[in-house]
């Protein structure tokens, strides 16, 4: 089974390793479904996906929360 996947919006790069692979957020749409958000690591031309992770929009509110916590509690 393929994954399709089109990313919708690029927030930005959280870090860029070897060969040009970045660790970026983005708003991506798999396999046509609804959209989420997306950290993950992207080849150079975004033509291949790594690892990562996908996160509802009530998943990634807590997510801020929860790093919110952490660096300012």
């Amino acid at each position: 089974m393929e994954i399709s996947f089109v990313i919708k919006k690029h927030l930005g790069i959280l870090s860029e390793g070897k060969g040009g692979w970045r660790k970026e957020v983005n708003i991506v749409s798999w396999n046509g479904k609804e959209d989420k958000f997306d950290v993950r690591d992207w080849a150079p031309e975004h033509e291949k996906p790594g690892k990562g992770v996908t996160l509802t929009n009530e998943e990634a509110m807590k997510l801020v929360t929860l790093l919110g916590q952490q660096f300012h509690g």
